[in-house]
């Protein structure tokens, strides 16, 4: 009974740092995912709807007008856009993560209010913007499970 009891002690040790060692997952491609949502995202905002929507509204609204709205509006997002590309800050990602969970909101907003006098094509050009803006959220927040905890910083002494 002896000779049992280190073994079982062994393996119980070998399966605590089992437990503890957990393979990290990649962070690359999350990075990659996100860089290339965000930047068909600015392009299709900033270009692609007022397009879009100028050439499906019946009342074929002004596209330099909805394309210099649509600057002012991404102006946030301009001032991001650098952190979002680099994919390396954890405080710049939860920043960048707030920001895009309002422009999902309000894009859903006006998903929402134009359900109800829109064409299809129209819903179309605003749900992709919706599930643009959700895809990036969705990648923000996996990246930032993935990137080092912010938390556990060493600091030297002073």
């Amino acid at each position: 009974m002896a000779t049992n009891r280190p073994n079982s002690e062994h393996q119980a040790t070998v399966k605590k740092s089992a437990q503890l060692i957990k393979p990290e997952k990649p962070i690359a491609p999350i990075r990659q995912r996100l860089m290339l949502t965000w930047l068909f995202w600015i392009g299709y905002r900033l270009v692609g709807l007022p397009i879009l929507i100028s050439f499906f509204n019946p009342k074929s609204p002004d596209i330099i007008g909805g394309i210099a709205w649509q600057a002012l509006w991404l102006v946030p997002a301009f001032v991001l856009t650098p952190w979002m590309i680099r994919g390396r800050s954890p405080y710049a990602l939860l920043i960048g993560s707030m920001f895009t969970l309002i422009y999902l909101g309000a894009s859903g907003v006006v998903l929402f209010t134009r359900a109800y006098g829109s064409s299809w094509a129209e819903l179309a050009v605003y749900l992709l913007d919706f599930v643009l803006l959700l895809t990036i959220n969705v990648w923000l927040f996996i990246l930032l499970k993935r990137l080092p905890s912010m938390n556990n910083v060493v600091k030297a002494p002073r």
